[in-house]
């Protein structure tokens, strides 16, 4: 399925997806979303790019390993467990700072910093995998 069609629309509907993955990752907790399933959306995004441009087309779009991306996401969710042992409250506890941004208060969590770890995870463990199928599949 490698039309001309398919390889134009492509990078527009990578972007798309990208952005709509970052807005469901962000509204998170309060309602539907979170970390899982952006990262589904955006994991879906980079294959969809690797069906149309190549697999080095996205290794080179994303910057870093794969397992790398996964390796840093599971390291940020471990972390937003291990603030709430340093704060002396029970593990994975919700703490929230309020720091002045520019003159705009902007509420931050650990909670915000493990739905990003998963994020991660998931898009580096999803987009490692389906690398992989899609370069055996072309050999």
């Amino acid at each position: 399925m490698n039309t001309l069609i398919f390889r134009t629309i492509a990078p527009f509907l990578v972007a798309l997806m990208l952005l709509f993955s970052v807005f469901i990752l962000l509204r998170g907790h309060n309602e539907p979303g979170g970390g899982f399933i952006g990262g589904l959306i955006a994991a879906s995004a980079l294959a969809i790019y690797g069906i149309a441009a190549g697999v080095p087309a996205v290794r080179r779009a994303i910057l870093f390993h794969p397992l790398s991306i996964a390796g840093a996401g599971l390291m940020m969710s471990a972390v937003a467990g291990l603030v709430s042992i340093a704060a002396a409250v029970p593990f994975m506890t919700g703490l929230w700072v309020y720091p002045s941004i520019l003159g705009v208060e902007v509420p931050l969590s650990t909670v915000m910093l493990f739905d990003i770890g998963v994020y991660f995870v998931v898009v580096g463990a999803i987009t490692a995998i389906a690398l992989a199928l899609e370069e055996r599949e072309v050999e």
